[in-house]
């Protein structure tokens, strides 16, 4: 197990765009490994190995290039709601209500935000307000995704109240006051990670 300890200062991506993750560390657990600690409102990146993760991975690759392409092995997100490990993501069913300890078998990241008991809160609640009320996956956000992927189009389309996993988490961690420079129906795991400087 791997802890980085990451800035907390306001970073700008290659256009100027503002970028402020909230303050943070991140633990990385490889496969039969498990997280040591963490709490309500920090997230899990996962490097997946299916079909679908694949797919996810080449999308990221065409995306992302230079130095910020070692996150593109991160293709699942999802956030933690309580300090037992229950997680809260988007899936392809959709929104529920998951476990850390399922992800024990694959490379993962944990990052710990520093935040307000009070943030963590908000991004919890806005987590158990997806579940609760059913959403659904995003299917049309990962085609817009993908679009933008293939084309580099910043054109974006989706339902709102549906997400793909990293959206999930991304319009979560709005409530931290982390600010992204793409929007959270864009966001791909690997985003997260470059964000969150997630290796």
């Amino acid at each position: 197990m791997s802890v980085l300890t990451t800035s907390t200062t306001t970073r700008t991506d290659a256009g100027g765009a503002r970028i402020r993750p909230a303050p943070h560390h991140a633990e990385r657990a490889g496969p039969g490994e498990a997280a040591a600690a963490f709490d309500r409102g920090d997230f899990v990146l996962v490097a997946g190995t299916h079909v679908n993760s694949r797919l996810i991975r080449f999308g990221q690759k065409m995306r992302i290039h230079g130095d910020d392409r070692r996150h593109v092995k991160w293709t699942h997100a999802a956030l933690i709601v309580d300090r037992d490990g229950s997680l809260i993501e988007a899936v392809g069913a959709g929104v529920r209500r998951w476990h850390l300890d399922r992800y024990r078998d694959h490379d993962y990241v944990v990052v710990r935000i520093h935040t307000s008991e009070e943030n963590r809160d908000e991004v919890v609640g806005f987590a158990e307000w997806a579940l609760e009320r059913g959403s659904s996956y995003s299917r049309l956000s990962t085609v817009s995704i993908a679009l933008s992927m293939l084309t580099g189009s910043r054109l974006t389309f989706f339902i709102d109240g549906q997400f793909v996993c990293s959206g999930l988490v991304a319009r979560a961690l709005e409530r931290t006051g982390s600010i992204f420079d793409r929007d959270s129906a864009h966001t791909a795991p690997a985003d997260l990670a470059r964000y969150f400087l997630a290796a």
